[in-house]
């Protein structure tokens, strides 16, 4: 049976812990999964755990006692075997011998690497001599809501005994490092019995004998501080003073956003493209609604993970609801003096606070913005991070609350925010990531995406780095496209590119998922393949439309969307090397195929001064993989040629001057080429075909 609990979610399965057997890194790890798992306990890439074990030392056979932890950069909820680090706890306990004092503690950080027992490990985090100090078998650090709402009340220490009595120490606000595990050392040799430690402004430490009885004491400790919040919130008023501001309802919240979510991703992206994310949840609603936003807001954020992804304070939008119906100029001109006051205050607070050998100072534009009325924002390099940091601002909310509940938020001082957000072993860790790919950034929306050609853009896009927009008038085709895809960067839409309602709906759904869009590639398409006497009306139409009409459908709705961002972009056209050469039995779709060629020029031409690129594509003879090539067209194109249409792709693969059979992925790739290593590049057509001389346009 399962303890229950109110505040937390106990999900210890007995069954599954004995399935380790006697294993304790893998129990350690189940552990480490399980409170990862809750974002009220810690959020992504938050917190440490670790245990203590006997080992057989590999080049003595003696037995030693090793400590494992979660390695730099990890994350508890996926935590795996490979992201761990092993280390002698002797000497660890042995680095106190080599600690010259506070202003040489970042020395610390390169002597870990001594200590290290499995030579496989993962880089050890500046968290590991904290684990390493403390006596215990399994350790868990964290930063869970409520108990951060007590590390940053101004009464953090008294409201830590009124909860716990003796059976939590409290130790002041320090930043992470090897000092800091001495004052935990110190606060457990004073208080002997202790249960767990409160690191004010920062998290909490548990510790058991056990990975069951430490998790269990973990959750008890976060419980117990829960309850005393709910409690006092009962007999309290609003922790936030109340609503300022009604709550609008969803649908006009969601039409807000999707109107200038486009305008701050051009203004954030002033360093580099931003990928948006926007919330509304309950807490957020309620933070942005309240009387005092403008007060606490501006305070920054207390615990170290939230303004490491948050930045030190979000920026507030000065405006109304009906503001989102003002128009782009209206809306730039309104915003851009918040946007050159924000960034004037973060460069005031580099400058102030820059030591010596600072690092220079990074995009000093906001992460988190908050829109009252509306909800939040965050802009970040990637769609994950940008998740991740409303994930923490959220969690950040809730500690203020808390600590409103409790007696009165307060957050680090100004200069100890600095040290963190800008100390030297964060920028080791930012210059160690992995190289960004090419589209890292970049938002693409690409129609036919569950066809072979359309379906082989959109995976090269997403495989280089860009969020995704899958777009297709038959749903299960992009189910079955999309099924090993990431969630978080791909995002499927049905559309059906004839409709302009559908085209507007997806753009919008596009803005509201990234926060707007770089690059549309019109894939979707259909092939008539007929003599004059048979093709019909309803055949002409039907191309015109798909192909044609599609195509004007979305430069239009999109070009909005990138004239609001400012950013310039990309509009690639797939058409066809049946636009340019003339054949039998192929009136309806090669004008159709022309009329795209034309109207992509036309475009080039309008959009050009606004930095957006138009481009065509002209694939021939891609048999294998394609839609269009199962049916009447393959017949229809057989019977022109007079050869049955099993022996298509011997046919189009020997009748180009390189004798190659073309694929979707050719296609993509010349996609790619055009919407990343050809940046100056727009009214240009790119032949995949294999050389067809009959379609060379030069």
């Amino acid at each position: 049976m399962l303890r229950k609990y109110q505040h937390v979610d106990y999900l210890w399965d007995d069954r599954k812990a004995e399935s380790f057997g006697n294993n304790q890194i893998a129990l350690f790890l189940y552990r480490s999964n399980l409170l990862g798992r809750d974002v009220r306990i810690t959020n992504y890439g938050g917190g440490n755990t670790s245990c203590k074990l006997w080992e057989i030392d590999p080049m003595t056979g003696d037995m030693v006692e090793v400590m494992w932890i979660k390695g730099s950069g990890g994350d508890l909820g996926t935590l795996t075997r490979s992201g761990i680090a092993g280390l002698y706890c002797n000497r660890l306990q042995g680095l106190k011998r080599m600690y010259k004092g506070k202003q040489h503690e970042d020395d610390m950080v390169g002597l870990l690497s001594h200590c290290l027992f499995d030579t496989n490990s993962k880089s050890p985090s500046i968290d590991t001599p904290l684990h390493g100090l403390l006596p215990f078998k399994h350790i868990d650090h964290l930063h869970p809501d409520a108990v951060i709402a007590v590390a940053a009340s101004r009464d953090s220490e008294r409201i830590t005994k009124e909860i716990w009595g003796g059976k939590l120490g409290w130790v002041p606000w320090q930043r992470p490092g090897f000092d800091l595990a001495l004052q935990l050392e110190k606060c457990l040799l004073s208080q002997p019995g202790i249960q767990g430690m409160v690191l004010a402004g920062h998290g909490l430490f548990t510790w058991g004998e056990t990975s069951k009885s430490c998790y269990e004491n973990s959750l008890q400790i976060i419980e117990q501080a829960a309850q005393y919040l709910m409690n006092k919130q009962v007999s309290a008023k609003s922790a936030f003073g109340g609503a300022k501001l009604g709550l609008l309802d969803a649908t006009q919240r969601h039409t807000a956003a999707m109107q200038v979510m486009p305008i701050l991703r051009g203004f954030c992206s002033a360093a580099r493209h931003m990928v948006g994310h926007f919330d509304d949840n309950a807490s957020v609603m309620e933070f942005v609604n309240s009387h005092k936003l403008p007060h606490l807001a501006p305070m920054g954020t207390s615990c170290p993970d939230h303004f490491l992804r948050t930045k030190i304070a979000p920026m507030i939008l000065p405006l109304d609801i009906e503001d989102a119906d003002a128009g782009t100029t209206a809306l730039n001109e309104k915003l851009l003096p918040v946007f050159e006051g924000y960034r004037r205050e973060y460069e005031a607070y580099y400058h102030q606070c820059k030591h010596g050998d600072s690092p220079p100072m990074r995009d000093p534009n906001p992460v988190v913005i908050l829109w009252p009325g509306v909800g939040m924002f965050t802009f970040a390099k990637d769609k994950h991070t940008a998740q991740v940091a409303a994930q923490f601002y959220t969690n950040a909310i809730n500690v203020m609350r808390g600590a409103e509940i409790l007696s009165n938020y307060t957050s680090l001082p100004r200069q100890e925010a600095f040290d963190i957000e800008y100390w030297l072993l964060e920028e080791a860790k930012l210059q160690r990531m992995p190289k960004e790919k090419p589209l890292t950034g970049k938002i693409a929306l690409v129609t036919g995406a569950g066809g072979g050609l359309g379906g082989a853009v959109a995976k090269k896009f997403q495989d280089e780095g860009a969020c995704v927009v899958w777009c297709d008038h038959v749903e299960e085709r992009l189910h079955a496209s999309m099924a090993a895809l990431n969630p978080l960067t791909n995002k499927m839409l049905p559309m059906d590119v004839t409709s302009e309602v559908d085209v507007l709906e997806a753009i919008r759904q596009a803005v509201l998922a990234f926060g707007g869009i770089d690059i549309v590639v019109h894939a979707a398409g259909l092939a008539i393949s007929k003599p004059l006497e048979e093709h019909t009306e309803a055949d002409w139409e039907l191309l015109q439309d798909v192909l044609v009409k599609g195509q004007f459908f979305l430069a239009k709705h999109a070009s909005d969307i990138l004239n609001k961002q400012g950013l310039g972009g990309d509009i690639v056209c797939i058409a066809s090397k049946n636009g340019l050469v003339a054949g039998p039995n192929n009136v309806g779709y090669g004008t159709a195929k022309a009329a795209q060629q034309h109207m992509a020029r036309l475009l080039a031409a309008e959009l050009g001064p606004k930095k957006v690129r138009v481009n065509t594509i002209n694939p021939d003879g891609i048999i294998l993989g394609s839609k269009i090539w199962e049916g009447a067209w393959a017949e229809g194109r057989a019977r022109a040629y007079g050869i049955t249409v099993n022996e298509l792709p011997e046919f189009y693969a020997k009748r180009n001057l390189m004798s190659e059979i073309i694929r979707p992925e050719d296609v993509a790739n010349a996609a790619f080429a055009l919407v990343s290593l050809l940046s100056k590049t727009t009214g240009n057509s790119i032949n995949v075909d294999g050389g067809m001389a009959p379609a060379f346009t030069r």
